[in-house]
């Protein structure tokens, strides 16, 4: 199982203090925060795409992914998510290709539609047409890692014509991607279709919602044909505030959660912790909640965890990173494998597990492999047209 610390860049008042970080003091803490994340064990971390306020995320994540691997040696870097929907995808190409390179393969990305209404219009685009953009995007962003030369037309973009996207992925394969979605289905069935990984960011859903979403994917998964549906890849959000005592972690967190321009105002602390997976309280209560999760979806490869928000200080986030250094990941880690069928992949594949799988020649089949449900499917619906055809339509095709 890998762990990480995945951030959305919020600049919100701390409420004890009043201090509001500005944009500077932002990002050089969360380069801090990566830093510190690997030094206690966490094995990803993960920066999302914003462009509105109250802010301060990449609006090219690439940038700062690319910093912090420089600054570090072993902690992989991702998204969390990169909008599929805004973006060109040839600019997405290039530039993870590019990040690809520079990290040695020790990264991978989260594609996600977006759900900020504002942000469409402000890259020419209409978010009522958000899941047809993910749909023909992404085939476009695949060709483009799969494809040396590709010759593409769509309805979004202007054709590409023996186009060729510079630099190629590294050793010949593209990075691993996860499709992130809270609530779309279709987003489920395109990273089943792909054979790629579903991340569900549920930190502010139910757990019956988010068992929906998996089930879905797993399913298609296996339709598809990429294997059985335990073995799909499955990521999942956390989050969690800390204390020894658990009465304490309340105590403290509570001015952070009824501030918060996320939390506050809405339900309490007690209902929302008891709704959405966020756990405040002692070390071992963390350890419970997050192992409850496999109850919710099967065993899964990825879990992260948000803790830089709600205007927590700098501070105060490394203690709390500190605490699942200490106390709570290497009891997740046995836990977890303990658990986890030999089946059962134990962590998403890495740039050397994709490589060999390369070269062995299993990538996965877009759209399902030989013999697979989906497969025959589209065989049966092929003939069932073909019997039903007339002679006269049967004499209009010749």
């Amino acid at each position: 199982m890998q762990f990480g610390v995945f951030s959305i860049g919020d600049m919100t008042q701390n409420p004890l203090t009043g201090h509001t970080p500005d944009e500077n003091e932002k990002i050089k803490n969360t380069v801090a925060i990566a830093k510190h994340a690997e030094e206690v064990g966490f094995d990803v971390f993960a920066e999302g795409e914003h462009h509105n306020r109250p802010f301060a995320a990449p609006a090219n994540p690439a940038i700062l992914l690319a910093y912090i691997a420089a600054e570090t040696k072993t902690i992989q870097v991702s998204t969390s998510t990169l909008q599929i929907t805004t973006n060109d995808p040839v600019r997405i190409a290039e530039d993870y290709a590019y990040l690809q390179h520079l990290t040695d393969g020790r990264m991978d990305v989260v594609l996600g539609r977006g759900n900020t209404g504002p942000v469409y219009p402000w890259f020419g685009r209409d978010i009522r047409k958000g899941i047809p953009l993910m749909i023909e995007n992404y085939d476009l962003l695949y060709r483009l890692w799969h494809e040396d030369t590709v010759n593409w037309e769509g309805q979004f973009r202007t054709p590409l014509q023996r186009f060729t996207a510079m630099p190629r992925p590294l050793d010949g394969v593209a990075p691993f991607v996860w499709h992130a979605s809270i609530r779309s289905p279709e987003t489920a069935e395109q990273a089943a279709y792909y054979g790629d990984g579903f991340m569900h960011n549920n930190i502010f859903w139910t757990k019956e919602h988010v068992a929906q979403m998996v089930r879905l994917y797993r399913a298609r998964y296996e339709y598809y044909g990429h294997g059985k549906a335990s073995q799909a890849w499955v990521s999942l959000g956390g989050q969690a505030f800390m204390a020894k005592n658990s009465q304490d972690a309340v105590t403290q967190f509570r001015p952070f959660f009824d501030n918060a321009p996320v939390y506050g105002h809405g339900p309490s602390l007690e209902d929302f912790s008891e709704l959405t997976p966020l756990t405040v309280g002692s070390p071992q209560q963390v350890i419970d909640r997050t192992l409850s999760f496999r109850e919710v979806v099967g065993d899964y490869q990825r879990q992260m965890f948000l803790i830089d928000h709600a205007g927590l200080d700098l501070k105060t986030i490394l203690e709390q990173l500190d605490f699942f250094g200490n106390d709570v990941l290497p009891v997740l880690r046995k836990e977890f494998e303990d658990m986890r069928p030999a089946d059962v992949p134990a962590n998403p594949p890495t740039h050397a597990d994709l490589v060999a799988r390369h070269q062995a020649g299993k990538d996965p089949i877009v759209g399902g492999e030989p013999g697979s449900q989906a497969v025959k499917d589209r065989e049966a619906r092929a003939a069932a047209q073909r019997d039903n055809v007339s002679d006269s339509d049967a004499v209009w095709d010749e």
